[in-house]
């Protein structure tokens, strides 16, 4: 066979394979179903098209507040100071501390109790050297007394009220209470015993405001934009203060004093105590160890920095690619 009758061959061989490609695309749209499933289809494309760009758009700014969020707790929001609305060094002149935080004048100066800087010729433990100033002065009163902090917005805040015995040498000298609006949140301080002498020790209350009500330690009462902290009159001495201040946050936000080898030496010692005390038990004896308990309270322990998990900020990052990638591929098609 010749060139030209092969090419004829292969000519009329195409015709016939699009003749037929072309029946066969026509049979199956006159198909009652495939021109439903075309429909059905093109108007699925197009639902998709107008509810999944603010689906995208949703799924984008709740990632964006997650990281900005993130951000914040890492130190992108108000900085300590910032977050300090009240306070006040108490029997003192103004101070600004290592933390930025203005501590002003002592507003009870000439008013109501007195004033000492007895203080001022010891070294406070456990303060930095440019602050022990918050420790050295005190005010204090033969009676309860106390500061009233205006509060005008809602929200969790902290209590930090900073201590020294500066005068007695034992334990059982002074006690007394503190009061937040009626509700004991210190009871029975007794600072020698806490932390032993010329030592710095904080007293730290948390408590929210919500909805006109004062929430503190499990329990609830009315608030009128005023929170006083009392300091109540015991049976030994009186009542005293070096400083405090009122700061919106949580625990985790207050400053640590210092670490006291003294402090831990009695915490390791209760420790032993209280396992010598379980192995009595276990084997019918009583422990007969004469190691006293100290209650030391000076804040939050330092939080675990490996201990932060960043899983959960990951998952709405995934999910957000997971639903963006397939969408975008799907408007691009259309």
């Amino acid at each position: 066979m010749s060139t030209a009758g092969i090419g004829t061959v292969f000519t009329h061989l195409l015709t016939a394979g699009n003749r037929h490609r072309s029946n066969l695309h026509q049979g199956f749209f006159n198909l009652p179903w495939a021109n439903w499933c075309v429909s059905a289809c093109t108007k699925l494309c197009m639902a998709m098209r107008r509810v999944t760009v603010p689906l995208v758009i949703g799924l984008v700014v709740a990632v964006l507040s997650l990281l900005a969020e993130h951000c914040w707790a890492d130190g992108g929001g108000p900085n300590l100071a910032e977050r300090v609305i009240w306070a006040v060094n108490a029997g003192g002149e103004a101070h600004t501390d290592m933390h930025g935080i203005h501590f002003k004048k002592d507003p009870l100066e000439g008013k109501l109790g007195k004033a000492s800087d007895y203080g001022v010729r010891l070294p406070i433990l456990r303060s930095s050297p440019e602050d022990q100033v918050l420790y050295q002065t005190e005010r204090y009163n033969e009676d309860t007394f106390g500061y009233e902090v205006p509060i005008r917005e809602e929200g969790d805040y902290i209590l930090v009220m900073k201590y020294a015995e500066v005068y007695f040498a034992q334990s059982q000298q002074k006690v007394f209470d503190v009061r937040l609006n009626d509700h004991v949140v210190v009871k029975d301080l007794d600072i020698f015993e806490r932390v032993g002498h010329s030592t710095a020790h904080d007293e730290i209350v948390p408590f929210s405001i919500r909805r006109g009500k004062l929430s503190v330690q499990g329990e609830v009462s009315t608030f009128n934009g005023k929170l006083t902290v009392d300091f109540v009159k015991g049976y030994y001495d009186n009542p005293k203060v070096c400083a405090l201040y009122v700061m919106k946050g949580t625990l985790d936000d207050v400053p640590k004093l210092q670490p006291h080898p003294g402090l831990e030496k009695r915490e390791e010692l209760e420790e032993e105590e209280e396992e010598e005390t379980e192995a009595g038990e276990e084997g019918g004896k009583k422990s007969t160890s004469t190691v006293p308990k100290y209650k030391v309270q000076s804040g939050p322990r330092t939080p675990n920095p490996y201990a932060a998990d960043n899983s959960s900020l990951m998952f709405p990052i995934l999910v957000a690619f997971g639903v963006f990638i397939p969408t975008l591929f799907c408007l691009c098609r259309l």
